[in-house]
């Protein structure tokens, strides 16, 4: 069973963003855009956790997701089935935000037993905490225009094909 912490970042929401998922100090990774929401980064934080395990070979392993974030945990195990079935719409007809990454966070959940679990944010979980900065250190890397270092990873694999919505693109 794998353990991991997922977290975003937005220094002015949309501004420099950055994403990090956490296991332990040897299996961690982030990036992030030069511009973004704290919700892109905490969606894609999960995206990158279920593509750097898969990519790793792990995932058959259960995965515990711990997140401060209850938009992500509801868009994933409360409100994903009900957009997908009227098109990656919301109740009252508008286009689901975000949508690109819950159509792939659809398709990497597929075959994957993964259980999330809410934790308050900045309240001193260990695990919450080290994402939480890896996250904020990726977005504060990119509002000082320089690219930060990824992490080590799932042996290397660190999910960070992940893109940016074009609509969210800014270059330094």
């Amino acid at each position: 069973m794998i353990t991991v912490a997922v977290d975003g970042s937005s220094l002015s929401n949309p501004g420099p963003a950055g994403w990090a998922w956490y296991v332990d100090d040897g299996c961690w990774a982030c990036g992030g855009w030069p511009s973004a929401t704290n919700n892109r980064g905490e969606l894609t934080a999960l995206l990158a956790v279920l593509r750097a395990s898969r990519d790793a070979g792990r995932s058959g392993e259960p995965l515990i997701v711990l997140a401060d974030s209850q938009y992500v945990i509801n868009s994933v195990t409360k409100w994903m089935r009900g957009w997908k079935l009227r098109g990656w719409r919301k109740g009252d007809g508008k286009r689901v935000i975000n949508a690109d990454l819950m159509q792939d966070l659809d398709v990497a959940l597929l075959g994957r037993q993964v259980r999330f679990e809410w934790v308050r944010g900045h309240a001193g979980h260990p695990l919450n905490e080290a994402a939480d900065e890896r996250a904020r250190g990726a977005a504060l890397e990119y509002q000082a225009r320089r690219v930060p270092a990824s992490g080590p990873g799932f042996d290397g694999f660190t999910g960070d094909e992940v893109p940016v919505a074009a609509s969210e693109k800014r270059h330094p």
